[in-house]
C-alpha cells in the first residue's frame, strides 16, 4: 500500500529531527490537530498542505498528491462503484486535458 499523507507528514517531521509541537508552533497549528493529521484519523485544508510544502521546502509535490489521493480515498471509500468512478474520472480528466491542450 502507498503511503498516506499522515505518516508523509510524519515522516518529514522525524526525518528533521522535529517533536510535533514545534512543528505545530511553527505554523500556528494545535498540536493535537497536526497529530491527527498524523494519525490519519483528521484530513488537513489545502491550506495545510500549503502550508506544509513550505515548511518541508518540498518541491516534488509528495504532499499534495498524498492529500488529493486520501482526499478521494476518503470520498469514495463507501462506494460500491468507487472503483469505477475512479476510473472514470481519470478517462474524464485524460480527455478534458486533450480537449483544453488543443484548443489553445
Amino acid at each position: 500500500m502507498e503511503q498516506s499523507l499522515g505518516s508523509t507528514i510524519r515522516n518529514l517531521r522525524k526525518s528533521k529531527g522535529l517533536l510535533i509541537r514545534e512543528v505545530a508552533a511553527a505554523l500556528s497549528l494545535d498540536a493535537g490537530l497536526l497529530s491527527k493529521i498524523e494519525n490519519n484519523t483528521r484530513l488537513p485544508t489545502r491550506e495545510h498542505v500549503k502550508q506544509f510544502q513550505q515548511f518541508y521546502k518540498e518541491k516534488s509535490n509528495e504532499i499534495l498528491l498524498q492529500y488529493l489521493s486520501d482526499r478521494l480515498v476518503y470520498e469514495l471509500s463507501e462506494e460500491t462503484l468507487g472503483v469505477k468512478a475512479l476510473h472514470l474520472a481519470e478517462e474524464k480528466l485524460k480527455y478534458q486535458k486533450n480537449n483544453t491542450t488543443k484548443s489553445t
